[in-house]
């Protein structure tokens, strides 16, 4: 038995490299209709408020309902003919928006973008590409490079909306899921076929225990209620900004102004969440963050400074959320179960996603653009609410202990007990067939001699 633990490989770097290549790009042309679909909608035959919103959040409804059969279908096919047919359906789902002279057509063209659900696929073959020791830092780099994604997004749409129309964004976008082809078959390398891992993936018969318990629901309802609020508010906030006397070509740069303050302003508060302990605190901060800026954006987003330090707050508090999330869910999932928590928590997203689209086309439509960011405030009061009965998460790390091939069974149980007794172990999940020990570790109350030691007994 080892402890795994270790450098990137050649290959390794590679895969990493290049998966969350595609990863970054496939969102990226997601995210970049976001900041000009209502600016550029009235050119489309047809279009409405309610249309936009559901033009803007339709990819979330296909992505929420394809996401796990695909990454079932690359079980049995092989992941990169799945993610290749995925970045097909997205090319033609480009294809079709950037030809659309309707909203009608630009729906369909979103629809279609959304059906290439390949998340769980890339993610899937990430962990074919990598040992149990580097899995951790590898999925962290794809989170970050969505993260990325985002914020190039916000700032190239309008710039090459500007430049070339909205139909532009859509032609680059088929031209990211183009390039992402060779990139899929040339730079990631083939993956041996493995067992499935557990931190990746759904597993049904986790499921149940995953929606039973309390804290995680909580975080479902975050990324649920965090993206739907992006989503919805998007249908007015290009209008506000035209409003304060920023010309549509400049929007890029407004974005990148609010952007580059908002990320400079969430980093210390991630600091304090991760090594102050005060997870709970910085969530409730955010979201109380989002709820104020909201509530400028509706009653006091008069003047251009005024618009522009109210999208930076509500940003601030979104990427607060954006990268603390994700790290409660690794905390607070037991061991073994982090991918069908992830499933779960990811599925609430793009639905949120898909709501917020119509939601906010909705508001809009009856109520105007005031309407849109009052009706947002309102839910995230309700979500900063139900947030206040969460309790302070215990601070855990994940270990992973590679197991040798002659443990039986019952040896292996028996070895479950002992990692169990060892002081600052809080939660184990031995898988025979994996040969695989996940462990939730506290690290400040962690006995590793004691945890060593077990581990040299084994190879003894």
């Amino acid at each position: 038995m080892r402890k795994l633990s270790g450098l990137l490989l050649p290959a390794e770097r590679r895969a990493i490299t290049g998966l969350a290549g595609l990863y970054a790009t496939r969102m990226l042309g997601l995210f970049m209709v976001l900041p000009v679909l209502a600016l550029y909608a009235d050119d489309l035959a047809g279009a409405t408020p309610l249309l936009v919103g559901l033009a803007l959040g339709i990819y979330g409804l296909t992505q929420a309902a394809l996401q796990i059969p695909f990454g079932l279908l690359s079980d049995r096919l092989g992941r990169k003919p799945v993610i290749a047919a995925g970045l097909l359906l997205f090319l033609l789902g480009s294809v079709v928006a950037a030809s659309a002279d309707s909203i009608g057509g630009v729906i369909l063209g979103r629809c279609l973008q959304g059906s290439g659900a390949v998340a769980a696929a890339i993610m899937a073959l990430l962990a074919d590409q990598t040992r149990e020791q580097v899995r951790t830092a590898a999925m962290a780099t794809i989170g970050l490079s969505i993260g990325v994604a985002f914020a190039v997004a916000m700032v190239l749409g309008p710039l090459v909306a500007g430049a070339f129309g909205l139909a532009g964004v859509f032609w680059f976008t088929a031209a990211l899921a183009a390039l992402g082809l060779p990139v899929l078959w040339k730079l990631v390398p083939r993956a041996p076929r493995r067992l499935r891992h557990r931190d990746v993936g759904i597993d049904r018969a986790q499921l149940g225990r995953i929606l039973g318990r309390p804290e995680l629901l909580r975080l479902d309802l975050s990324i649920f209620a965090l993206h739907l609020v992006l989503m919805a508010i998007f249908v007015a906030v290009p209008f506000r900004l035209l409003d304060a006397g920023i010309a549509t070509e400049r929007h890029g740069l407004a974005y990148l102004g609010v952007m580059a303050l908002a990320f400079l302003g969430m980093v210390p508060l991630v600091v304090v969440a991760e090594k102050r302990r005060r997870m709970k605190a910085m969530v409730l901060l955010a979201i109380a963050a989002m709820l104020v800026s909201l509530l400028g954006l509706a009653w006091l987003g008069a003047g251009l400074w005024a618009l522009l330090a109210w999208l930076w707050l509500f940003f601030v508090g979104f990427n607060l959320l954006e990268a603390t999330l994700p790290s409660l869910l690794s905390k607070l999932a037991p061991a073994g179960a982090k991918g069908t928590a992830m499933g779960v928590y990811s599925t609430s997203q793009f639905l949120g996603a898909f709501l917020g689209g119509v939601l906010g086309g909705a508001l809009a439509q009856q109520w105007g653009l005031s309407a849109v960011f009052l009706g947002a405030a309102i839910l995230a009061l309700a979500w900063f609410v139900v947030m206040l009965g969460m309790r302070p998460p215990p601070h855990l790390a994940s270990e992973v202990v590679a197991l040798d091939e002659d443990h039986g069974d019952d040896a292996l149980e028996t070895l479950m007990a002992k990692f169990a007794e060892v002081a600052g172990v809080e939660d184990v999940l031995v898988v025979p067939e994996e040969r695989l020990a996940y462990l939730k570790v506290d690290r400040q109350r962690l006995d590793e001699q004691a945890l060593a030691r077990l581990i040299d007994t084994q190879q003894s």
